[in-house]
């Protein structure tokens, strides 16, 4: 019987795939909090610009380090706003925008709208 060649995992397949929040299930404090920040703001204003899964982690220009990057998606995902998936190396991002204002009707809105606005200051 001749010996089998291990096949070669790339990086991707040890990541633990994450783990999703359902929007029914945040209490509206941890939407507020989440929401709160400006680099998750920035996030989810840049996710709400996109179309679903168009966006990997890497491609955000936002002022902080990939281990504080990483944070605050887990955040956005224990929230409920963040839906990621795993395409290779990359790992794609969606916002849960129709599940989130289900649960919360208006308030990503009027988030979006107030980033905006903050922003044309």
């Amino acid at each position: 019987m001749a010996a089998q060649t291990p096949r070669r995992q790339d990086a991707a397949s040890h990541r633990t795939p994450p783990a999703h929040t359902a929007p029914e299930d945040v209490a509206l404090e941890t939407a507020l909090l989440a929401l709160a920040d400006p680099v998750r703001q920035t996030l989810v204003r840049e996710l709400a610009e996109a179309g679903d899964w168009e966006r990997a982690c890497g491609t955000f220009d936002v002022p902080v380090t990939k281990a504080t990057l990483s944070r605050h998606f887990t955040v956005l995902r224990e929230a409920g706003l963040l839906e990621q998936r795993d395409a290779g190396p990359r790992r794609l991002n969606r916002l849960r925008k129709p599940e989130f204002d289900a649960r919360f009707p208006g308030l990503l809105d009027l988030v979006l709208g107030q980033a905006g606005a903050a922003r044309q200051a």
